[in-house]
């Protein structure tokens, strides 16, 4: 085994334990090395992994946000991977495109309406409404509203994957927002269906919801993709 693999080991056993838990620091290099037995550059390669991975958070300064700490953002490592397979060609957009709509009609149709978040939702969708909103702003908001829809179901791993899905696509889908001819019409189109759906999942109506969920992704596809 590496060294660095050593290093990476320790802190998902000590996850995997109870050891080490969100929100708390590692110890310095100096100190995770001794204890590790391992050099501080192999400790130095381990943690720019497991930030690329979104396992810890490394800050400078002072205070509680300074140091290496350990966070929770699985899907920063799964649109890395993601990413790469488009950049490769082993994955296309319509493929991220067919997993979305599986995932997101399968939320929709699981949610509960106890579940929601309804002031939040609420709150992006009057966001969404202000005149003059960039085109890279709408979709910032509305990738937060669908993201609070699947958390609805109660799975956080579908969660997880859909927001590492969009996050793999973000640049694609601005660039298809950006060559439409009438992108005003299109983001009017969408408020709608977005408060359709709010409102079928707040009248506890989940297949009605994941109906016009599918009718909503598949549109906006279509309009995008050619």
């Amino acid at each position: 085994m590496k060294a660095h693999e050593t290093v990476m080991d320790w802190v998902t056993e000590g996850l995997r334990s109870g050891r080490l838990r969100i929100g708390d620091h590692l110890p310095g290099e100096r100190a995770l090395a001794e204890t590790l037995g391992v050099s501080r550059a192999s400790i130095r390669e381990a943690l720019r992994v497991l930030e690329a991975l979104g396992t810890i958070r490394t800050g400078t300064g002072s205070g509680p946000t300074s140091g290496t700490v350990i966070t929770a953002a699985p899907e920063q490592a799964l649109t890395l991977a993601l990413n790469l397979q488009l950049a490769t060609s082993h994955v296309e957009h319509a493929h991220v495109y067919e997993a979305r709509l599986l995932l997101e009609t399968w939320a929709a149709e699981h949610a509960e309406h106890a579940s929601g978040d309804w002031p939040a939702v609420d709150r992006l969708l009057d966001l969404m409404d202000a005149p003059g909103l960039p085109v890279a702003d709408f979709l910032r908001l509305d990738a937060e509203f669908h993201a609070l829809l699947a958390r609805s179901a109660g799975n956080p791993l579908i969660s997880t994957l859909m927001e590492a899905l969009r996050a793999s696509i973000a640049e694609h889908t601005l660039a298809g927002a950006e060559s439409l001819p009438d992108w005003h019409r299109t983001a009017a189109r969408l408020r709608g269906e977005h408060r359709a759906i709010a409102e079928r999942l707040r009248s506890d109506d989940p297949s009605g919801a994941s109906a016009l969920l599918r009718e909503h992704i598949e549109g906006y596809y279509r309009e995008t993709a050619g």
